[in-house]
C-alpha cells in the first residue's frame, strides 16, 4: 500500500480504506536508476506515473538534435508523455531519471475503470489534469513573454527545492537560456 499515493489523493478527495484498496490495486510499482529512461521517443505509452521518490525530466529533441526540457517531475507529481498516453500514439518525448526513482504506474484501461467506477477518482483526475493544463499554459506564456531574469526568478520561487537537486546546465535548458546567462543571473540573487 502506498501511503504517499493515498495522502496525495486525499489532498483532493477523502477515501475510506476499502476505496483506497480498490484504487491501489490498479497501480504497479516500478523502480529505475539514475540515467535510465522511463519512456523513449517512438514508444507506445501505456501508463502514467506517480512519483513516490526521486526526480525525472521530460525532454523533446528537435530534428537538429537540440534537446528541450518540457518538465520535471519529483515526489507527488505525475509524469508521462500525455499526448501518447491519451491519444494512443507513439511518444514524442524522452523521460529520464535525474535520480533513482520509485514510481507507481497505472495503465489507461485501469485509469478509465477507476474513473468510471468512482466519482471521487474521476474528480481527482479532473482536478489534476486541469492543474497540469494551467501549469503548462503558464510555462508557455512565461517562455513567450518574460525575460530570462524573470523566468529564473519565477523558477526559484515556484521550485526552490529543484535548485538543490538539478544542475545549473539542466535548469538553464529548462528556462531556455545559456548556462552562462544562468550563472550571471544566479550570482545576482
Amino acid at each position: 500500500m502506498s501511503v504517499e499515493l493515498r495522502k496525495h489523493i486525499e489532498e483532493i478527495v477523502p477515501l475510506n480504506n476499502k476505496e483506497f484498496e480498490i484504487i491501489n490495486s490498479h497501480f504497479k510499482s516500478k523502480s529505475l536508476k539514475k540515467h535510465q529512461y522511463l519512456i523513449q521517443e517512438d514508444e507506445a505509452v501505456k501508463n502514467i506515473y506517480f512519483v513516490v521518490k526521486g526526480l525525472l525530466k521530460a525532454t523533446y529533441t528537435d530534428i537538429n538534435g537540440k534537446e528541450y526540457i518540457i518538465q520535471f517531475a519529483m515526489e507527488n507529481w505525475w509524469i508521462s508523455d500525455f499526448q501518447a498516453f491519451y491519444n494512443n500514439v507513439k511518444s514524442i518525448t524522452n523521460i529520464s531519471c535525474l535520480e533513482n526513482v520509485e514510481l507507481l504506474s497505472i495503465a489507461k484501461e485501469n485509469l478509465d475503470q477507476i474513473c468510471s467506477e468512482s466519482h471521487k477518482m474521476e474528480h481527482f483526475f479532473r482536478v489534476k489534469n486541469s492543474s497540469g493544463y494551467v501549469a503548462l499554459q503558464q510555462r508557455i506564456l512565461s517562455l513567450l513573454t518574460t525575460s530570462p531574469k524573470e523566468r529564473f526568478e519565477q523558477f526559484t520561487k515556484q521550485y526552490p527545492q529543484l535548485l538543490q537537486r538539478v544542475s545549473k546546465t539542466i535548469i538553464a535548458a529548462y528556462l531556455g537560456i545559456s548556462r552562462e546567462t544562468l550563472s550571471r543571473l544566479s550570482g545576482k540573487l
